[in-house]
């Protein structure tokens, strides 16, 4: 069952659904009291064609059928909540609640006499109107409505135009419609903003919008908010990346054209310069194939590999190159093989840039652990070594290119920072992941690949 809280749909569908039942609603109850108050303006030209106004027909009514003791309450009644006075003149010109008539109510009514239609007449500061009521047991009787000309022009129209009070129900509706679209619609304008700053080059742009919950344009800016953050730091390792680059390839270019010049200026010991040439050609050239190697987009899975027997010969070759300084390798699996789909040597170069890693920052007569488990048709290897670690805030971009936690990139400090880039790639490329954290002992690289069986 879908949350109203959370779900943009059913806001718009109940928002709307309320909308109309309100207008209509409101259009109901504001007919009602419209046609329930008197007539307006109506009476100062000529009669409205038509039958009365459904005020005067209730109130006609109750002229012809109250009883004598009830009669003058009512029209009480009339004249305090709508200042219209009533008079109901007989035949022999007295009115029947023994009041005084007023020339005008009396002229009415003598109008009234001689023509059936309901005579309507003007006077300085009232509008009469007469109607032929009949009551029991008196001949006929006219009723004289005295009308006060200083009611409002708006409420005025409103009462007399059905059409008038449908413009303004449509008016109405209009501006409540304006502001719900105005609040629904008000987060994708932002994100309309922000995208189009966002495309020239204003990469800080940012959505505010809550951490958690809300409907789904809130979900779509936080949505918008990660794809935002990822493309700057995508911007920025290019930037990064290129300086790096630019870095790496000037150094050996000019350590090639200092020894390309002394050969020159000293032909008597060109045959040591020229291996330094072949030495930094070397060294651009492996620069370079790494370089490759971290863009390589596709690859074809064409063969198997036994993950059990691969890392206990690499960690076998890292206690061998580690033995001078104390650093032991030791390897445990739950499993007697691990076979998984593989192209080529990249999985040993991969895993191979990881213990080398390891080699490099463990420290002296320490062991780093290497782990193998199967958990849920899949493969995790945990390669553990007793080294500094790295700074927290650089522990997801170890794998980037160039990264060193030594900044003055000394190449033979520690190589090119291309190796755990390499292997990250590679071990995605294989449906695998990579993962890095501190242990307080040093640092733990995790790494996680499908089973053979289990790729589909």
């Amino acid at each position: 069952m879908m949350k109203l809280r959370g779900n943009l749909f059913l806001r718009m569908f109940i928002g709307f659904w309320l909308m109309s039942v309100s207008i209509l609603g409101s259009w109901m109850l504001a007919s009602n009291y419209f046609e329930a108050q008197p007539p307006g303006r109506e009476w100062e030209g000529h009669q409205r064609p038509g039958p009365p106004h459904r005020f005067m027909l209730r109130t006609i009514y109750e002229l012809e059928n109250l009883e004598d003791t009830a009669l003058p309450a009512a029209i009480d009644n009339i004249r305090r909540e709508h200042d219209i006075e009533i008079y109901l003149v007989s035949h022999d010109g007295s009115d029947l609640l023994n009041r005084a008539l007023p020339d005008a109510v009396l002229r009415a009514a003598e109008r009234l006499s001689a023509k059936r239609r309901m005579p309507v007449l003007h006077v300085p500061r009232n509008h009469l109107a007469a109607f032929r009521i009949h009551r029991p047991n008196e001949e006929a009787v006219a009723a004289v409505f005295v009308f006060p000309s200083h009611r409002g022009f708006i409420f005025s129209a409103l009462n007399d135009s059905r059409w008038l009070r449908i413009a303004l129900a449509v008016l109405i509706s209009g501006l409540i419609c304006y502001g719900l679209s105005r609040l629904m619609t008000g987060r994708l304008k932002d994100l309309q903003s922000a995208s189009r700053r966002l495309a020239e080059g204003e990469l800080d742009t940012r959505l505010q919008v809550r951490e958690r919950g809300g409907d789904e344009t809130d979900e779509l800016a936080r949505d918008f908010n990660t794809m935002a953050e990822q493309l700057q730091a995508r911007m920025q390792a290019q930037k990064r990346l290129l300086g790096d680059v630019s870095h790496e390839l000037r150094s050996p270019l000019a350590r090639l054209r200092i020894a390309l010049v002394l050969a020159q200026e000293k032909p008597e010991n060109a045959g040591t310069y020229m291996r330094r040439i072949e030495q930094e050609a070397e060294r651009l050239e492996e620069l370079i194939g790494q370089l490759l190697a971290t863009q390589t987009q596709e690859l074809t899975l064409d063969t198997h590999i036994d993950l059990v027997a691969l890392l206990e010969e690499l960690c076998a070759d890292a206690n061998f190159e580690g033995q001078v300084a104390g650093k032991h390798f030791s390897f445990s699996a739950d499993t007697r093989q691990a076979i998984v789909d593989s192209s080529g040597d990249l999985l040993r170069k991969s895993f191979d840039n990881i213990l080398r890693n390891a080699l490099q920052h463990t420290a002296v007569d320490s062991e780093v652990q290497v782990s193998l488990v199967s958990v849920a048709g899949h493969y995790r290897v945990d390669i553990e070594d007793c080294g500094p670690g790295v700074p927290e805030s650089e522990v997801q971009t170890i794998f980037d290119e160039f990264y060193r936690v030594d900044t003055a990139r000394s190449r033979e400090s520690g190589g090119y920072g291309l190796g755990l880039s390499i292997a990250r790639r590679a071990l995605l490329q294989h449906g695998g992941e990579v993962s890095a954290r501190n242990t307080g002992t040093g640092l733990k690289i995790s790494v996680s690949l499908p089973a053979m069986a289990d790729r589909d």
